[in-house]
């Protein structure tokens, strides 16, 4: 085990907080707690984006080195920064120690870390099977090659890379700055992704609760169960189930889909089934995830929306009066982030701007004075009534979210212009939504929650006018065939109008409208695309937006919800009653609980020697083609090789078990090398389209098989300099010989890969 590895990254986490502190102090200033817990994903943002930008001209040690210099910077002139030095002497003069707040964060950045280490150090490999760590291992390995940014495809050779791959390049500066070698780099960087995740949570939710009486800290611990251990409730549902009598066990068993003679237990146990609950549809969340092991965008980019919902918390709680911090955390820190975000996970952009318009939207200050004092003013004159006013504010809110989404679209327009390629948004068909019973089952214990805390704070009286438009909402889902209307709707018009209350709501309301509408939105659209059928990759990717959007949310309103004792109206039945309070409460808490003993355990039993290499697999499963790999690997820059592309499928007919995606025969010398291969895994079609990747396979093909004129064109088309034959090639190939082409010669050889030699000035025939 590589102890020594894992105190240098939390040394150099500790030593990128502690310069990301006095930056998000000064971003977050208007919050309670002042950004604690989003000292080091400012830290990364603010390096990443430099990383980034410095990348197109060198990449590498010139990038590092410039991208820490505004990091420093930034450090020193916002923690010699006039007002933040006065907030400090006030925060000591009051007896604030904020001190105090920073080293419990860190203490749970360091205990999260710590967990996840454990888990990947009992099963670090990356596995082609079950998940994208080819995808991820191989993108991190070519920005270790890369001289400029975008890197090369290592799929798609002397291309550049059609992915967001932000997150490994973080990975990879966080490589370099700690002198870690990429197979060790994965697993360290996917225990400081998911350990700045959970800390994230940890703050934001004490930030919201902390004007409430002793109420920080039971946030914040929520939080960070809710966002870091808790599950869906499939686990739960089977562990009542197997309790039950036999013969009603099998009744039930059979209703909801499983069988029954199945016993509980780690041998029938399996991790993978709660992420795949809605048909047709992946429904992670974080701890699966992380547990999985996949270095994935959806997973990197989380604690930078945490940061996005912070940043419009901030602009929530700014007082009006101060329009230019208003307007810099709307037009300059929302884009900014954005524009970062957009290479890590694109996806989760959106999201980043509807947190801003719903900040602006649910807040009490008027949006219209950040675009335009006098419009503002002259909408101030006007006699409005509350249906025209409110209407008025939301467009405001609008406006300045368009605004800045204008904003961060131009700083993310070289990658999206250059890299990322293009999508259709589609209507989904009635038949294929959710049912109420999926629905329930991924997100019944945060709704629970939120019922519960948002009546509450209602109240009967509030309630009662709002029955109308749920009955309006169930004539909607009835007659649309929507679910979803029912299930989230009220939530929405509860959320809404507990923010238009004298209730004491506050952001965390924010966060479940917000939740409440991406769930809302894969019912009614998704983004049409190769990567999956239908609509599977719209909800992965946006549903682990909703598990930490709610699972903040949660970890404030649950405590809330316990201690509140609301009104002493004995119209409201139940108010007072805190032993039903504590029951919901526990009641949550277990049902999101069994899936981390079930699969922890099973991962502990399954798991061997404790190591964080990444990559020890390959000499202990593939030990013939380990040296094969190495030799690869040890080559200089990243010269062309051309392999035999994983298609799933064999050319003209052949049978037996073609190489599918997911095996170890998809491209494993591109993937755990990042040397770029001509056509790689069927990955490609998704982000090229079928024909241009099609063609590469043709050309493949025709190299392996066709006449030796043939071949030394393709060589020569693609600028091939290694060719790599071993057992995908044979099985898919035949015998494989360049008898007839010239420059083509063997520079490694065993009994299982043999690895030619391109010399491009005596190729021929």
């Amino acid at each position: 085990m590589e102890y020594g590895l894992v105190v240098r990254w939390l040394v150099v986490y500790g030593a990128l907080a502690a310069l990301g502190r006095p930056v998000a102090t000064r971003l977050l200033s208007t919050l309670p707690g002042r950004g604690v817990g989003f000292a080091l994903p400012t830290a990364l943002v603010v390096l990443g984006t430099s990383a980034y930008w410095v990348g197109h001209l060198a990449f590498g040690p010139v990038a590092l080195a410039a991208s820490l210099l505004v990091l420093f910077a930034l450090a020193l002139l916002t923690g010699l920064d006039h007002d933040a030095l006065r907030d400090r002497r006030l925060e000591l003069a009051h007896g604030v120690r904020p001190g105090r707040a920073h080293a419990e964060t860190a203490v749970v950045f360091v205990v999260a870390f710590l967990f996840i280490v454990g888990i990947r150090a009992l099963d670090p490999a990356v596995y082609p099977v079950g998940g994208e760590k080819f995808l991820d291992f191989g993108l991190l390995k070519t920005l270790e090659r890369a001289e400029t940014l975008p890197p090369e495809d290592m799929w798609f050779a002397n291309e550049p890379v059609v992915y967001y791959y932000g997150g490994h390049l973080l990975t990879a500066l966080l490589s370099d700055l700690t002198g870690t070698a990429p197979r060790y780099a994965y697993n360290l960087s996917l225990a400081g992704f998911y350990a700045t995740l959970v800390t994230a949570a940890y703050g934001l939710a004490g930030s919201i609760a902390r004007e409430r009486a002793n109420a920080r800290r039971p946030a914040a611990v929520m939080a960070a169960f809710f966002v870091g251990i808790a599950s869906n409730l499939v686990t739960a549902r089977r562990v009542v189930v197997d309790a039950l009598p036999p013969s009603l066990r099998e009744r039930l068993a059979r209703a909801m889909g499983y069988s029954s003679d199945a016993a509980l237990g780690n041998d029938a146990f399996s991790y993978w089934s709660a992420s795949r609950v809605i048909p047709g549809t992946i429904n992670e969340f974080p701890l699966f995830a992380w547990l999985n092991g996949d270095l994935h965008a959806h997973m990197m980019g989380t604690p930078f929306l945490l940061l996005g919902a912070a940043v419009a918390f901030a602009l929530y709680r700014t007082a009006p009066r101060d329009l230019w911090r208003r307007r810099g955390l709307a037009f300059v820190a929302v884009p900014l982030l954005a524009g970062f975000q957009t290479v890590v996970d694109t996806w989760s952009v959106p999201s980043l701007f509807g947190l801003l318009f719903l900040a602006l939207a649910l807040g009490t200050a008027d949006p219209w004075p950040i675009l335009s004092r006098r419009f503002a003013a002259w909408r101030r004159e006007r006699d409005d009534g509350p249906i025209v006013a409110e209407a008025g504010h939301l467009v405001g809110s609008l406006c300045v979210a368009g605004v800045a989404g204008v904003l961060g679209g131009a700083l993310a327009a070289p990658f999206l212009l250059g890299t990322a390629s293009g999508r259709e948004v589609a209507v989904l068909a009635a038949a294929e939504r959710s049912t109420v019973g999926d629905l329930l089952l991924v997100h019944g214990a945060f709704l629970a929650t939120f019922y519960a805390y948002l009546l509450d704070r209602l109240g009967l009286d509030h309630v009662l006018p709002l029955l109308l438009g749920l009955v309006a909402l169930g004539v909607v889902a009835l007659t649309t065939a929507l679910p979803v209307a029912v299930v989230v709707g009220p939530l929405l018009v509860f959320g809404w109008a507990s923010c238009r209350t004298d209730r004491p709501v506050g952001f965390e309301t924010v966060l479940i409208v917000a939740g409440a509408g991406l769930v809302a939105l894969v019912e009614l659209l998704y983004v049409k695309e190769q990567a999956g059928p239908l609509r599977m990759n719209t909800v992965f990717k946006t549903y682990m937006q909703v598990w930490v959007l709610w699972g903040v949310a949660a970890g404030v309103a649950l405590p809330a919800f316990v201690r509140w004792v609301g009104t002493r109206s004995p119209s409201v039945p139940g108010t007072r009653s805190r032993w039903l309070r504590l029951g919901l409460a526990v009641a949550v808490v277990l049902a999101t609980i069994p899936y981390a003993g079930l699969a922890l355990s099973g991962h502990v039993e399954q798991g061997g020697d404790p190591t964080l290499d990444a990559t020890a697999f390959v000499e202990r499963e593939h030990p013939a083609e380990a040296p094969a790999i190495a030799y690869i690997d040890d080559l200089s820059g990243q010269p062309t090789l051309l392999s035999a592309p994983a298609t799933g499928r064999y050319p003209d007919g052949e049978s037996g078990a073609p190489p599918g995606m997911y095996s170890w025969d998809s491209s494993p010398a591109a993937s755990l090398t990042g040397v770029p291969t001509v056509a790689g895994w069927h990955h490609e079609v998704g982000y090229r389209g079928s024909e241009a990747y099609l063609e590469r396979v043709r050309d493949v093909d025709a190299a392996y098989t066709g006449s030796p004129e043939r071949t030394v064109a393709v060589l020569e088309r693609y600028d091939v300099e290694y060719v790599w034959v071993g057992p995908a090639e044979r099985a898919r190939y035949g015998s494989v010989t360049f008898e007839g082409v010239e420059g083509v010669t063997p520079v490694f050889q065993n009994e299982a890969v043999t690895i030619y030699r391109v010399d491009e000035d005596e190729l021929g025939v």
